[in-house]
């Protein structure tokens, strides 16, 4: 992880399409560019919880060097899309509203593979959804730029879970541990950050953050480019993060009921006019 795998300059920029672009798409892709840019401050965290662990603080910084391209590339696109759009200036507005607890010792998962169980799930999540937002727009730049970046977060997936077996060894966290850990962590993309990151990239200067409002227009559009082999993909990922396995019938159950869940409650949140 300590050399880029790819460039922004080297993104086919000189192909870029305006006439391919979703207009509902680019409010994500600008909330999006905000997360991933803010990627230093969980590096904090997770060398503040893996003090005296070398190895996994140069990879955690290595991480974020990779997501902070992450968001300058969205950005970069965003503001191609929409010249009034202030990548910088929303970046601000962001951080000024969320924080990310930097300051504490101690994995807020209770452990620290417990804390890696909950890393998987966030580049699940990532990998997932930035796999589907590519298939889901036929603008070339968009799709190179997710197509980078859902490969970077199966990777960072793949190195997340190697650590993750390291500590299991020396914590023997069980599988109903970890499982507890990854519905907990799925559950917190309901929280601030995505909802906050939506409204510091898309609403007006003087609106006022309302979560339960930004929340749903979030959600309306990023649930909406799923589809079930997306699915099917992140909860296999989920199923392996926690020790279960991923072929099995019981991932397949799963599977369905969250493509149902998902797609319900796009349904309701369009029916919503959100």
């Amino acid at each position: 992880m300590t050399r880029m795998h790819w460039r922004i300059d080297e993104l086919p920029w000189d192909h870029f399409d305006r006439s391919k672009i979703d207009p509902d798409i680019i409010p994500l892709i600008k909330a999006a560019a905000l997360v991933e840019f803010n990627a230093h401050d969980y590096t904090a965290y997770l060398c503040n919880v893996f003090h005296d662990d070398e190895a996994f603080k140069a990879v955690a910084h290595a991480w974020a060097i990779e997501e902070v391209q992450h968001g300058e590339a969205l950005g970069r696109w965003a503001e191609l899309v929409d010249p009034t759009f202030d990548f910088q200036g929303a970046v601000a507005r962001f951080r000024a509203g969320y924080k990310v607890p930097i300051d504490i010792d101690a994995s807020v998962r209770g452990s620290r593979s417990g804390e890696m169980v909950a890393r998987c799930i966030v580049e699940t999540g990532t990998s997932s959804y930035y796999a589907a937002i590519g298939d889901s727009t036929d603008e070339p730049v968009l799709k190179e730029i997710c197509r980078h970046i859902s490969a970077d977060e199966l990777r960072h997936y793949k190195i997340f879970y190697t650590f993750n077996k390291k500590y299991l060894e020396l914590e023997g966290l069980t599988r109903f541990q970890r499982l507890k850990v990854a519905l907990s962590r799925i559950g917190e993309s309901e929280d601030d950050e995505l909802a906050y990151a939506y409204y510091a990239a898309n609403a007006p200067a003087d609106a006022v953050y309302d979560h339960k409002h930004y929340n749903a227009a979030y959600t309306r559009r990023a649930y909406g480019r799923f589809r079930p082999k997306h699915i099917d993909r992140a909860i296999s990922m989920v199923f392996k993060a926690c020790g279960l396995k991923p072929h099995s019938r019981l991932r397949m159950l799963a599977s369905r009921g969250a493509w149902w869940l998902m797609n319900r409650r796009t349904k309701r949140l369009v029916a919503q006019g959100v």
